[in-house]
């Protein structure tokens, strides 16, 4: 345990530079004694560490000395190479640049942990997007990427919908949510996310971008998140549905509110659930639920049933039209 927390603070002070004693100790969740018990413990087994008294100072390393890459467990070694998802990595044009790391990296590794993540290359894949969709296509993400990096401004086209704007953003980072890319960005004082395939051009600017201070991206994903799920707009629904269509129902949803069901009796039970389900977006329910013909029947609320039967009747009125001339054709 004490010989992966040393290499831990090795690799601490080599990435990050000079760092307190108070601020190591909250890194590796131990106390400010066990980190100058530690720092001894490195000086004495020839690492050139040293501690540097006042306001400015801290624990810090010789300048340019560079540790290889040692006390690697199989647990980070495995962690290490499914965390590199090729797909992103070459949406953002670092492919190759993924794949000479892994390279380097495994040629650094002892012999037993070589074999291990080869092996593990060889055996899992990591896919992020869902079933039955197509990758966007994300022509301006290496673009947003780059100023991203830089921490520069940029001047985006966005298609909102209905039209195209025009907005100047300060680019704070990027986010794959699900195989769909976001760009987490402020505009007029105010944090914003903006899903990238529906950027239409990108300019970069010669401004530095704003950062806002003790910005985070992943405690602002969470919360904004958490935000979003709280304020989307839900319709209760009570619906029979066919047992056997069950399991084929929530890739069709694309999402699981069969999973979270509520089963209520039902006094004409036979091949079918009584079921009381909650939507997101109601009113995008009476189209998804028509999609799913006889398999279900909506029972609750009065409005969406109506909905529904008002969209088939249009539906019935076009399609049956279409299909009496074709039959008089074929006659």
């Amino acid at each position: 345990m004490r010989a992966s927390r040393l290499v831990s603070l090795l690799l601490l002070l080599q990435t990050r530079g000079g760092m307190t004693a108070a601020e190591l100790a909250r890194e590796l969740e131990v106390s400010v004694r066990t980190i100058h018990r530690d720092v001894e413990a490195l000086g004495a087994a020839g690492v050139p560490v040293f501690a540097e008294r006042g306001p400015h100072g801290g624990i810090r390393l010789v300048d340019g000395y560079r540790t290889r890459l040692t006390g690697m467990t199989s647990e980070e070694a495995d962690a290490l190479f499914l965390s590199g998802l090729p797909g992103p990595a070459a949406e953002l044009g670092l492919g190759t640049v993924v794949t000479a790391a892994r390279l380097k990296v495994l040629a650094a590794l002892p012999t037993e942990l070589r074999g291990r993540a080869s092996r593990l290359l060889e055996r899992f894949h990591l896919d992020a997007a869902g079933w039955f969709r197509a990758g966007e296509e994300v022509p301006h993400l290496a673009a947003i990427a780059q100023t991203v990096w830089d921490g520069m401004r940029l001047e985006l086209d966005y298609d909102r919908g209905d039209h195209v704007v025009t907005r100047v953003l300060d680019p704070l980072g990027l986010v794959l949510k699900a195989g769909v890319w976001y760009l987490v960005a402020g505009h007029d004082g105010q944090l914003r996310t903006y899903r990238i395939s529906r950027a239409r051009g990108v300019r970069p600017l010669p401004d530095r971008a704003l950062r806002p201070p003790g910005f985070n991206l992943a405690t602002y994903w969470a919360d904004s998140i958490a935000a979003y799920e709280r304020d989307t707009p839900r319709i209760e629904v009570t619906l029979r549905v066919r047992r056997d269509a069950s399991r084929w129902l929530d890739d069709i949803l694309d999402s699981s509110p069969l999973a979270t069901a509520v089963e209520l009796p039902d006094d004409q039970p036979g091949g079918w659930r009584r079921v009381r389900v909650t939507f997101d977006w109601p009113r995008e329910v009476a189209g998804r639920l028509l999609a799913l013909g006889g398999s279900i029947e909506v029972l609750e609320p009065l409005e969406l049933r109506q909905e529904i039967a008002g969209i088939a009747r249009d539906a019935l009125a076009r399609y049956g039209e279409s299909t009496e001339l074709a039959a008089a054709g074929r006659s």
